[in-house]
């Protein structure tokens, strides 16, 4: 099989690499084929997989192109985790924010519907692209906003196209292990939107051991959520959030904790990744230590700031591992091999949740096979999760009709109508900052 990865120049790549060359069994990935439009991003990442697969036999064949409809030619999977403006876009996004008092991350809030903006329009070309080179084609969303990319690239692709993250599988990892119980054995009830959902229960064998761990505050209090929300909180919810919804929860403490760092996430892995493309220039530098080196401390200082709000202290060694490739594999080899499994991903929603319509991308546990993925059917969200969830889809929907438009009024409004900007006037003046200082916003008038 041909996987193509967009955004192959990117410092994760190896991740997804690393596990193809895990998988022997028959139908496997034999060619990958990376894009980017930096070749010598391109150049450094498919160095370090020329590292990766040295002892391992028959590893699948990697070449790199920048011609994206070379790229798509024939691909059986296509894995899409670009990032439109760069790491610098992301800073910017921060910094525009945080000037205004509102967050800046790239997924939520402000930042979000910034980067959201500008990747829309990349991603709907990428979709019909695909439809037209490689119409059996399996489109795999990586690139963040995960939930909303996803769903302007339905409209074109349909079903052909599934949202993954790793935060679902991390959280429901994270809650399976401190009971002590096995990952694999575990049914995990999660529902929201990407970045924006709620684990309600965790069955093994048709019990639920969810409300064992919210009766138990040395339990609760042990790990990452526990650490991050507080466990009267946690107990309050009756149920686990999702990570992200630390911003929304507790967002002055967070806007706070963002203005007063030294640098923003978006600038320190500008600065960190710059300083690993750089050393790959060297002929004689040894690439997968160097890599390695790199993610570790990637990974250890993700969400700092809000662990330093919360008193949450350094991640666990176990939480240090990313996960989104594994999703990744296991999706495609569900599709590829019809092995059925279920995996928590972002597709359309075909009455899953009642309050939104069916078109609406949302993230839920689907059953996985040959003819892709299927949402099963869950609870209804409790009120204020009920609220939460259509807002921020309102939000999402605005800012497809504005890139699909060019219209600024509609990007203002999309900003004005998000639940953490609290004035129409901040909005306008955010979208002003955003129009200033990203080439990819030039199209709104």
């Amino acid at each position: 099989m041909k996987l193509t990865i967009l955004g192959g120049g990117g410092f994760r790549v190896p991740l997804v690499y690393g596990a193809l060359l895990g998988d022997r069994a028959e139908g496997r990935v034999t060619q990958v084929v990376l894009h980017d439009l930096d070749a010598a991003r391109l150049s450094a990442v498919t160095r370090v997989l020329a590292e990766q697969a040295a002892d391992v036999p028959d590893a699948p064949e990697v070449t790199a192109t920048t011609d994206l409809d070379e790229a798509l030619t024939g691909a059986d999977f296509v894995f899409s985790a670009i990032r439109v403006g760069g790491l610098q876009g992301r800073a910017d996004d921060e910094r525009v924010a945080l000037a205004e008092g509102v967050l800046g991350q790239e997924t939520v809030g402000a930042g979000g519907i910034a980067y959201g903006l500008r990747t829309v329009p990349v991603a709907v070309d990428i979709a019909r692209r695909v439809a037209r080179l490689a119409p059996d084609a399996w489109v795999i969303n990586f690139t963040n906003p995960a939930g909303l990319v996803t769903e302007a690239m339905s409209r074109h692709l349909g079903d052909r196209v599934i949202g993954i993250c790793d935060s679902p599988v991390g959280l429901g990892r994270r809650i399976a292990r401190v009971l002590g119980v096995d990952p694999r054995e575990a049914w995990i009830d999660y529902v929201g939107l990407n970045h924006l959902g709620w684990v309600r229960g965790l069955r093994v064998a048709g019990r639920d051991e969810l409300p064992r761990l919210l009766a138990d505050r040395d339990l609760l209090g042990s790990f990452e959520e526990g650490k991050l929300f507080g466990v009267d909180w946690l107990r309050s919810l009756g149920a686990i959030p999702n990570e992200y919804l630390h911003y929304y929860y507790f967002n002055r403490e967070a806007v706070r904790a963002y203005q007063a760092a030294e640098k923003t996430r978006g600038a320190f892995l500008k600065d960190q990744q710059a300083h690993f493309y750089e050393e790959m220039r060297r002929p004689d530098a040894h690439a997968l230590k160097a890599w390695d080196r790199t993610r570790a401390e990637r990974e250890a200082t993700y969400m700092s700031e809000n662990r330093e709000t919360a008193g949450a202290g350094e991640r666990d060694a176990d939480d240090l591992s990313g996960g989104y490739e594994k999703v990744a594999l296991a999706l495609m080899r569900a599709i590829a091999r019809d092995e059925r499994t279920t995996l928590i991903l972002n597709v359309r929603n075909k009455g899953t949740l009642s309050v939104l319509d069916s078109e609406a991308v949302i993230e839920v546990p689907c059953l996985v096979d040959a003819n892709g993925a299927h949402p099963v059917a869950v609870a209804p969200l409790p009120d204020h999760a009920t609220g939460l969830v259509c807002a921020v889809k309102a939000v999402e929907r605005e800012v497809l009709a504005a890139a699909e438009s060019s219209s600024r009024t509609t990007a203002v409004k999309a900003f004005a109508l998000h639940p953490l900007v609290d004035s129409v006037n901040v909005a306008r003046r955010l979208v002003e900052g955003y129009t200033a200082v990203h080439p990819g916003l030039e199209y709104l008038k």
